[in-house]
């Protein structure tokens, strides 16, 4: 159930791709999880912000309109484990740069990883931490086994 927030400059995706681009990032996410087969209740829950902003909103030392993209991905508690930390952002600056049709973009493209405190995580108005994540995770087992 990780967030993922992208921040770039309005013109650097074509129009329309904000779906693509949501969706490519939210299986990415999953697949680095470890979620081989995501059911509803991954697909309903990992949600990808798409924040475009004025292209001299970003800036960097060496210009006033950077194409800097920053993505953010925040995760449960030990949701990812080392590998699946290099896969996400391997996966992720790769959907941006083809997205973007811009090859150069991923030299420019920052992926900052981000995991939730213990309890740190709220849905449905709970604090969820590694024991109700568990919780979860064998309900969602016993229902695969029927």
């Amino acid at each position: 159930m990780p967030m993922i927030d992208v921040y770039a400059p309005t013109d650097l995706f074509p129009a329309g791709t904000d779906g693509r681009l949501g969706k490519e990032l939210t299986m990415a996410v999953l697949r680095a999880e470890g979620v081989a087969r995501p059911g509803p209740f991954h697909l309903d829950n990992t949600a990808a912000f798409i924040h475009r902003m004025d292209p001299h909103a970003v800036h960097t030392a060496a210009t006033e309109s950077a194409r800097t993209v920053r993505v953010q991905v925040i995760t449960p508690p030990g949701a990812l484990n080392r590998e699946g930390q290099r896969q996400l952002v391997k996966e992720v600056t790769e959907i941006v740069t083809k997205i973007s049709g811009d090859p150069t973009q991923a030299r420019r493209t920052w992926v900052i990883l981000t995991e939730a405190t213990e309890g740190g995580w709220g849905l449905s108005g709970t604090a969820f931490g590694r024991e109700e994540f568990a919780a979860l995770a064998a309900k969602a087992a016993a229902a695969r086994a029927k």
